[in-house]
């Protein structure tokens, strides 16, 4: 016998464009797509209306195609405060359930009110007053999978769309769930698809029906999870949104507003980019020991360099400089640099030991991290322009819509 949990995955139905036909009602049931501006070269669908994808829309389909296919296509602009904003407001609904909310992104979250029933009735009853308030409060719909694990929650909120509400249980998740393709599954991706068809596994209920130890073999840790997962003995604990996990190493990317042509423009991005990362490495109090950039070329392929640190540092300068070396050493300029991520990687706790070179100017460097602790204090309090870089001030081709306030969706806490 078993004493299920009850856990609920609660999906923002087509959410930025949701947001922008509340905000503006007159395009209320017209075909809608949210797409990144063409001039900066985000000119792809981020998001669609409903009546947009009756029409063939996707996302991330480009601009142009997206119109061809639906003539009578509203292009908009994306409002990342707008989503963000909305996105809180969906949570602090949630939050009437239940403390224990786990975002996946902005317009995903698992909840688990296994304790709530007692105040607010089943699953079932406890996702529909979700729905409807919602609905009612914020102008917007929710799609909601209630099962007795995340997995199975999460395939239960993409079963019904929009504004629906479907339970996976004990009794009916073979009949629902097995027959589904398997990389509708949370962590089988196309690579592990692939591998999984090769050897004529290509439902959820051919996952379950695998020994588990050969998909181990094949997969790794993974296959053993995905055989977990497909199996319905999901144990994944739904986290608190003030949960944080374990930081193994901070990055900050961007892709550029047009096409970086000289080692100049890429060293001022780099710059800018570590501003970012040094910061986070204080608020963690952490350090890093090694730099690791990634560079997309303008034919969007791409390459990945990386190399240690010769000191554990939190100094932006620092990660830079070694940043822009490893760049200036290793790319050959055969093409156009299109975006570019610098990841301080090998962290530690910024007070531990470390042997010191006889090179090393410590009364100097000490100085140098003075400088950056005051420098610090005044972006904390007039804003992160209050002190820059001159090189800084000029066009730095970095896109500044607010794109970088949205918070993709990290891993299931697992």
């Amino acid at each position: 016998m078993y004493n299920d949990r009850v856990i609920l995955h609660s999906d923002l139905n087509s959410f930025y464009a949701s947001v922008e036909i509340m905000l503006n009602p007159e395009l209320r049931g017209k075909a809608v797509a949210v797409c990144g501006s063409t001039d900066d070269r985000h000119g792809i669908v981020l998001a669609k209306s409903e009546s947009a994808k009756r029409s063939g829309v996707k996302t991330g389909m480009v601009t142009w195609e997206a119109r061809r296919l639906c003539s009578g296509l509203i292009v908009v602009p994306p409002q990342y405060d707008q989503y963000l904003k909305y996105s809180k407001l969906t949570q602090a609904i949630y939050k009437r359930y239940t403390d224990t909310v786990e975002p996946f992104g902005m317009d995903e979250c698992w909840l688990d009110v296994t304790d709530s029933r007692a105040l607010f009735g089943s699953g079932m009853e406890i996702a529909e007053a979700i729905r409807r308030s919602v609905r009612e409060e914020l102008g917007l719909t929710v799609s909601i999978g209630v099962s007795f694990c995340k997995i199975f929650a999460k395939l239960g909120s993409d079963m019904k769309k929009p504004d629906a509400v479907t339970e996976i249980n004990r009794d009916n998740f073979k009949e629902k769930v097995w027959p589904l393709a398997a990389n509708e599954m949370i962590y089988c991706g196309r690579a592990t698809t692939e591998k999984l068809h090769r050897r004529g596994i290509d439902t959820i209920g051919d996952v379950a029906a695998c020994d588990p130890k050969e998909l181990r073999k094949l997969l790794g840790i993974n296959g053993a999870a995905l055989w977990q997962y497909a199996s319905g003995h999901d144990l994944s604990r739904v986290m608190p949104a003030e949960f944080v996990s374990p930081v193994k190493s901070i990055g900050h990317g961007i892709t550029c507003v047009a096409d970086l042509e000289n080692a100049d423009e890429v060293h001022k991005v780099i710059l800018e980019l570590c501003q970012d990362i040094g910061h986070r490495l204080r608020l963690h109090n952490l350090a890093a020991k090694g730099v690791q950039i990634c560079v997309r070329k303008d034919d969007l392929s791409g390459l990945q360099y990386q190399c240690p640190l010769p000191l554990k540092t939190q100094l932006p300068s620092e990660i830079a400089e070694t940043a822009v070396n490893l760049f200036n050493k290793r790319y050959d300029w055969d093409t156009m640099v299109r975006a570019v991520t610098v990841r301080a990687i090998n962290l530690v706790p910024k007070n531990v030991c470390e042997q010191l070179t006889l090179e090393e100017n410590t009364e100097k460097r000490a100085s140098r991290e003075r400088l950056e602790d005051v420098i610090e204090s005044l972006r904390d309090r007039f804003g992160k322009k209050a002190v820059t870089y001159g090189s800084l001030l000029g066009d730095l081709k970095m896109p500044g819509d607010g794109r970088h306030l949205v918070k993709m969706p990290n891993l299931m806490y697992r």
